[in-house]
């Protein structure tokens, strides 16, 4: 019985839950902390148009990692079903050619990167300085861009292969010396933005190094072999990581439109101000996805070796803590306003301060239904109906907030731009209800044709 079965299997649900959602809940928020360390040492010591400018690169930094999380996503998914059926080697040839692919993705894009940088920032319409600087911090990410980007992509197949506490670590120590290295490099050194992308730079590629070797020490359910995997397969780990995929484009993309109409509302002030209730909102998300996303792979095996019974265990449990975490942000984002404004901005930030309140105050809303999406969005991927998860995911970062924005700002101003990714998440819900009520009767009508 190898390391998968013993978890995935006969582990109780409570144990395994703790086991799989626990690391990585806490790596996902250890990494979002330094996150925040970053966009504080920023705020704090280059100026309120440093900020802005990360604000406005983040987008485009999101959207050159979706493409490794994509593969990584997908193929996670079927090598967790090939080990539920014991096909070991099916697996690791999967894992093989994902890995190579991903590193020869992430060069194309980093090379992308580095010409087109300035760019685009340019259209988005920042002013001369802001561009500049969100240029500079963004070309340092595309120069380590081949080392970087499978960091979090390898962190899937080690949670696969029952090691998420070893993931874990990794990223508790990557984070940890990121935000050392963030302050040497902007508090004592003196340094500019650029120095804020190395440090984590430097970091991720540690991390990155770190989580590849128990594969090469080859202990692993999972190893590096020969061979290749035919197209329909390369095809079907696609549209299995479409759902996250189409999810984070979209959610990039309408970053770049909420940056944009923030700019032309209240220019680099208002981009700033949403800056700060990303970076808190990013803690919050850090460990609804964590969570999620580590019962992936559980619910994956016992979706392919039958285990029901186990998987609606499992998604209950995902269910109860997602909705405390929401809770617990809402209230924190909703009455904890102004102390967390002031581990950013300095005393003479009053308008960026101002906007960033009311932002909070409006912002929470989303935790009210956002947990469910998550939850649900990664259920459906997790048993093999990436076009359910994909729909919730597609609509729930781009479709529905778009029509929102496109209505609310009209009547509201800027407090419409502030609601609009709580109306989403909303009308996201209430799509996600009406998909789990249409499987849920589908597979009613089934049993009953099969019983008769």
């Amino acid at each position: 019985m190898n390391l998968s079965t013993q978890l995935f299997a006969t582990m109780s649900p409570n144990r395994l839950f703790l086991r799989c959602a626990l690391p990585s809940m806490i790596a996902m928020a250890v990494s979002s902390l330094y996150t925040v360390a970053d966009g504080i040492f920023v705020g704090r010591f280059l100026g309120e148009e440093a900020l802005a400018a990360v604000n406005l690169v983040m987008p485009f930094l999101l959207i050159s990692f979706v493409f490794p999380d994509l593969i990584a996503v997908g193929s996670s998914v079927q090598i967790a079903l090939r080990l539920g059926e014991k096909k070991e080697e099916e697996a690791s040839r999967i894992f093989t050619m994902c890995s190579l692919l991903i590193v020869v993705l992430s060069c194309l894009i980093g090379l992308a990167g580095f010409l087109g940088a300035e760019a685009m920032l340019q259209i988005l319409g920042a002013d001369a300085a802001v561009a500049a600087l969100g240029a500079e911090y963004l070309r340092v990410y595309a120069l380590f861009a081949p080392f970087i980007m499978v960091f979090y992509a390898v962190d899937n197949y080690l949670r696969i292969c029952g090691r998420p506490r070893y993931s874990m670590v990794v990223t508790v120590i990557t984070s940890l010396l990121n935000v050392v290295l963030d302050y040497l490099f902007l508090g004592v050194f003196g340094w500019g933005i650029a120095a804020a992308a190395l440090a984590s730079c430097l970091c991720l590629t540690l991390g990155t190094v770190l989580n590849y070797v128990p594969f090469l020490r080859g202990k692993l359910p999972l190893r590096f072999v020969r061979g290749g995997i035919s197209l329909r397969l390369l095809g079907n780990i696609f549209y299995n990581g479409s759902s996250e995929f189409f999810s984070n484009i979209a959610g990039s993309v309408l970053m770049v439109v909420l940056n944009g109409v923030l700019l032309r509302m209240g220019g680099s002030a208002a981009v700033a101000a949403f800056s700060i209730v990303l970076y808190v909102d990013s803690v919050a998300n850090s460990l609804l996805f964590g969570m999620s996303d580590s019962l992936q792979g559980a619910v994956s095996y016992c979706c392919g070796a039958g285990l029901r019974q186990r998987i609606f265990a499992l998604e209950k449990r995902v269910f109860l803590v997602g909705a405390l975490v929401a809770a617990l942000a809402f209230l924190l984002m909703r009455f904890g306003g102004e102390a967390l404004l002031s581990l950013f901005l300095g005393h003479n930030s009053e308008v960026v301060g101002a906007l960033a309140l009311r932002a909070m105050e409006l912002f929470s809303l989303t935790y009210l239904t956002c947990w469910f999406n998550v939850a649900i969005s990664a259920f459906f991927t997790a048993v093999n109906r990436p076009g359910a998860s994909l729909i919730l995911s597609f609509g729930n970062a781009l479709v529905f907030p778009l029509l929102a924005l496109a209505v609310l700002p009209r009547l509201w101003g800027i407090d419409g731009v502030w609601l609009t990714p709580a109306c989403g998440d909303l009308l996201t819900a209430v799509a996600a209800v009406a998909l789990l009520l249409y499987f849920w009767r589908r597979k009613e009508r089934k049993t009953a044709l099969e019983e008769v």
